[in-house]
């Protein structure tokens, strides 16, 4: 009996994860390929494996003209991921940028207020204002306001889930994350208004319990670094990123944008 039970357990919490994380089968749109590119930081020279130069993010938005790619706010994908049927743009594609960095401000905001390009920001609001490396509100609150920024979470303190879950108990970790699910989603509401619902996983990391735990905690949708384009048959809760370096120039920046064969 016990063997028995705990066989439909398992079962059941299969149907469970199928359920809430498959995509919605109501919308007529065919299936489709929209590259999302994730970003860290900008300047003018390379301090680190994130970051991605000035002329090179230059040259980036340039292919995108050049190739008739629209830059779309990420906020329509997700509704179309959710059975929305407003159609996009043949070629579609969407600019994310992780963590906060001051650089977002200071090296790519001017780039995209020049140019009328939507971002989304996955912030994680224990460095703003704090880190010397990162932004402050005020300066997200003035992005926020031209229209063409959307401030999300990435957790609290961006932490390594399997490094937590290797270091707590079970209940103690489980505690831990949907507090930092929910605090960071608690306090960028307030500083900055409306709605946080949209959760970029930190590293990457994510599993079947980290995908409930953020469902249940407010979240719509969440996004990996997985390198590949969003499709319908993606999930929700996993929805993948292609994390851009400086060395994704010319022709290898332009295999990120191009159609799967």
């Amino acid at each position: 009996m016990c063997s028995f039970a705990g066989g439909f357990r398992k079962l059941f919490a299969a149907a469970v994860t199928m359920l809430l994380f498959a995509p919605s089968a109501g919308a007529a749109e065919p299936l489709r390929h929209v590259p999302i590119l994730v970003y860290h930081r900008f300047g003018p020279a390379v301090t680190d494996e994130m970051t991605v130069t000035t002329p090179v993010f230059e040259s980036q938005l340039r292919t995108l003209r050049e190739r008739g790619h629209q830059v779309i706010p990420l906020r329509d994908l997700v509704a179309l991921q959710n059975g929305a049927d407003t159609p996009l743009p043949d070629r579609a594609v969407v600019l994310t940028v992780d963590d906060g960095h001051r650089t977002v401000y200071t090296d790519l905001f001017p780039f995209i207020r020049r140019h009328g390009i939507p971002v989304t920001l996955f912030i994680y609001p224990s460095a703003i204002s704090n880190a010397s490396y990162a932004l402050t509100w005020e300066q997200l609150a003035e992005m926020k306001a031209s229209g063409l920024v959307d401030v999300q979470s990435h957790t609290f303190w961006h932490p390594n889930f399997n490094i937590e879950r290797r270091r707590l108990a079970s209940p103690a970790y489980e505690r831990f994350v949907r507090d930092q699910f929910t605090k960071s989603k608690t306090i960028l509401e307030q500083r900055m208004g409306g709605k946080v619902d949209l959760l970029a996983w930190p590293f990457g990391i994510y599993d079947t319990e980290l995908m409930q735990w953020a469902q249940a905690a407010g979240y719509v949708a969440a996004f990996s670094i997985e390198r590949r384009p969003v499709t319908r048959t993606e999930k929700l809760m996993a929805l993948p990123r292609y994390l851009v370096v400086d060395a994704d120039r010319g022709a290898r920046f332009e295999i990120l944008l191009a159609a799967p064969k």
